[in-house]
């Protein structure tokens, strides 16, 4: 077996001064820390710091095509026959009143006229009259806002859906809403 022999610690002295004089004198380059950039956002996986040489080798980052715009939704179209129905039903529990057409009482006529005002059409003010105007319809295509005439056309209300009928009916009865087979059906009109 060979004998390995330690090293004299009267080198270590010289070793670590030639050391020192290598850094004074720049002979051995120590890299000095690397200089780093301002941290950069990488979608999925967060900030993250990049050292300057590195961002100047890098390729420009691509441009993110934009979003096409996505269009709002659009609103259906609610009829002005539709808008009357929902204004008349609106005033379920006003009280009748002959002669009066709203907004806080109605009689029968008076309901139908001020519901389809809140819908931007004028109608005539009597039942006769709004029983004679309009566009006829069949009691089995009836749609919501549809002027609908009982009793020989001396009474009026609007047809609502599901097959009911808002209406002002008489003296110390409230505006509200009925089948429509509950009184004698004479007729119907479109105003919209």
């Amino acid at each position: 077996m060979a004998k390995h022999r330690k090293p004299s610690t009267a080198t270590r002295p010289v070793r670590n001064v030639l050391v020192a004089g290598a850094l004074t004198a720049g002979a051995i380059a120590v890299p000095a820390a690397p200089a780093f950039a301002a941290p950069v956002e990488i979608p999925g996986i967060g900030t993250v710091e990049v050292p300057d040489q590195i961002l100047s080798q890098l390729p420009p980052m691509p441009q993110v095509p934009a979003l096409p715009q996505v269009p709002a939704p659009i609103a259906p179209v609610v009829s002005a026959g539709a808008q009357a129905a929902q204004a008349a039903e609106s005033k379920v529990g006003a009280p009748y009143v002959w002669g009066a057409a709203g907004p806080n009482a109605f009689d029968c006529s008076g309901l139908v006229k001020w519901a389809y005002q809140q819908a931007g059409i004028e109608l005539p003010r009597t039942s006769y009259d709004q029983a004679a105007a309009g566009t006829p319809v069949s009691q089995n295509a009836l749609q919501p806002g549809d002027v609908i005439s009982f009793y020989g056309g001396s009474h009026s209300g609007i047809y609502v859906g599901n097959g009911n009928v808002v209406h002002a009916s008489t003296e110390s009865q409230p505006v509200k809403v009925v089948p429509l087979s509950s009184m004698p059906f004479d007729g119907a009109r479109r105003y919209a």
